[in-house]
């Protein structure tokens, strides 16, 4: 017997005729994140992956599977022949397992066996009490098939037979290259590093852009921004951080129109912005973390003005999360405690106490018609300063 890890997709399913792109994609995304462990590879089978994690032992490829968006569950499992007496083995051991993990209390179990090849000798439901009983001989394990705490689960495959008694939830979502490429802007702040993370939930690629207004925003919050993708790339792999230099820019809006529109004109930029970086980087959609009513920028009305500016879309995942939402995805994907370290937003400087919360696309526009915003924009995004993260 030998062990692996047994990875299972949910969403891929619905996928129809395209369903073969998805899995493929998963595969790969796989076999990246394993690529370290010596001796790792990955198997595809109907309906699920086979992960061989090499001499070291499944534990150490847990980790690394469990930031693979697309997978749902994962079990550590005993490859074992398909042979019944093969297969109470694999089933005892896992049992002996799970008891010494448990400081040796015996919960109450059952055994469940799926047999998709049929040509094995015993229908499914003798194959379980067969296992079932003699799990009971050897251990004295009591039986529950209406409640269990735990479920040993017997498979037996036209390609792999192999046998669980554990499953980790996985991250879900779609694998990572399945949507397009998208740009998302990121601050030092706690609600952008989640939105990427949700942007790659679903398959996008995704690439980062942060806007530095030096010396108001010190280097020490660019390295704070830099270590929040980094800890982000862990779930989808290395990834671009374009800087944009946003001082100049930024006092020229500061004087080219009232206080209280300030922080709208410096959204509005920032997208304008971006949205060319994308299109140099083939990026198809922006991301932001904006959540509805959160901030003063962040009003319908507001939200509608800035988007004028923008000629892409603008992806919003946290539009109708809380605040307390988004930190507890923060705290799961691991940027929490980095994003709340002290840093400066270049949204909050040369802001006045009472900023627009109904700005009027007329009056926006007649302070941006004093500028060519256009030339700004386009300068901004060719001259960002370009660094690679990886996990």
């Amino acid at each position: 017997m030998s062990e692996l890890c047994v990875v299972r997709y949910a969403e891929i399913f619905l996928k129809g005729q395209n369903r073969r792109f998805f899995e493929e994609r998963l595969q790969r995304n796989l076999r990246a994140a394993v690529k370290p462990l010596e001796g790792a590879h990955v198997q595809r089978l109907h309906g699920r992956m086979l992960v061989d994690p090499g001499p070291g032992g499944v534990a150490r490829a847990l980790e690394r599977l469990q930031r693979v968006f697309g997978v749902a569950s994962l079990s550590p499992a005993l490859i074992a022949p398909p042979v019944l007496d093969a297969l109470a083995d694999a089933a005892l051991a896992l049992t002996r397992a799970e008891v010494a993990r448990r400081g040796g209390a015996l919960p109450r179990f059952k055994v469940e066996t799926r047999r998709s090849d049929k040509r094995f000798p015993l229908p499914s439901p003798q194959v379980s009490q067969e296992i079932g009983g003699r799990i009971v001989d050897a251990l004295g394990l009591p039986v529950d098939v209406h409640d269990p705490e735990l479920v040993v689960t017997v498979e037996i495959g036209v390609e792999r037979s192999f046998v669980y008694a554990s499953v980790v939830p996985g991250p879900g979502g779609l694998p990572v290259g399945t949507a397009g490429r998208v740009l998302a802007l990121v601050s030092g702040g706690i609600d952008s590093p989640v939105a990427a993370w949700l942007a790659m939930k679903r398959g996008c690629d995704v690439d980062a852009v942060y806007f530095h207004s030096f010396p108001f925003t010190g280097d020490r919050t660019k390295e704070k921004v830099r270590e929040a993708c980094r800890v982000v790339a862990a779930w989808h792999g290395p990834m671009t951080l374009w800087v944009v230099h946003f001082t100049d820019v930024q006092k020229a809006l500061r004087d080219a129109g009232p206080a209280e529109l300030a922080v709208v004109l410096y959204r509005r930029m920032m997208l304008r912005i971006a949205a060319e970086r994308a299109r140099l980087s083939n990026a198809k959609a922006l991301v932001t973390g904006e959540s509805l009513g959160q901030v003063a920028s962040q009003t319908l009305d507001n939200l509608a003005v800035i988007d004028e500016a923008c000629p892409m879309p603008v992806l919003r995942p946290l539009i109708a999360s809380d605040k307390i939402e988004i930190i507890a995805a923060a705290r799961r994907i691991g940027t929490y405690d980095i994003s709340v370290q002290p840093y400066d937003d270049c949204c909050s400087l040369f802001v006045p106490k009472h900023p627009a919360t109904k700005a009027r696309l007329q009056h926006v526009q007649e302070a941006e018609a004093r500028l060519d915003v256009a030339g700004m924009a386009a300068a901004a995004a060719e001259s960002a300063e370009r660094l690679e993260v990886t996990p």
